[in-house]
């Protein structure tokens, strides 16, 4: 004779506190995987800003260490205006790297490139910089940082890249004499 209990399925109060488990645990899991994501995108951001500062360096060793004079943002690719996208592009690795991953708006597409130029360092020496008559340190002075606060999902709003080559997930400024 077999045994009740080993033939018996789960009840309907062991089935629902099973679901409400797997309910919980993915409620814990949907957000926390979509902040990774972002994190990363962000993280790939930060990482094609650095591409830019090198492409920008590599600029420099043709035009010894003058920015270029370049628009802030042009309004669509058939502008023919000098750009971000356009004079640095044989410095860079490809043109996909003026493309930010977050780029939710689709600027690049549009414009050539998800980031915006800090169009008054244009024609600066690299050495001695002056934005605006107050900052002299170039780890203080942005180049280019994204167009739009495409990083909002991980809390960081807009890369920014520096003279000095370093990225932060946020805008700031030393300032210092000469």
């Amino acid at each position: 004779m077999m045994n009740y209990r080993k033939l018996r399925g789960m009840s309907l109060l062991e089935i629902l506190i099973v679901i409400s488990i797997i309910g919980l645990v993915a409620a814990i899991a949907v957000p926390a995987t979509r902040q990774i994501r972002a994190n990363a995108k962000s993280t790939q951001c930060i990482a094609k800003l650095r591409g830019i500062g090198i492409g920008l360096s590599n600029y420099f060793y043709d035009h010894g260490t003058t920015f270029p004079t370049l628009v802030a943002a042009r309004e669509s690719r058939e502008e023919e205006a000098p750009a971000i996208d356009t004079v640095l592009l044989p410095y860079v690795q490809d043109e996909f790297v003026f493309q930010c991953p977050s780029d939710h708006e689709q600027l690049f597409e549009k414009t050539g490139s998800s980031y915006f130029w800090n169009s008054l360092i244009n024609g600066q020496m690299m050495g001695n910089m002056d934005l605006l008559g107050v900052v002299k340190v170039e780890s203080g002075i942005p180049i280019a940082s994204d167009k739009e606060n495409f990083h909002e999902d991980a809390s960081d709003g807009v890369n920014v890249l520096y003279a000095d080559g370093h990225v932060l997930r946020e805008l700031q400024f030393v300032v210092g004499g000469q």
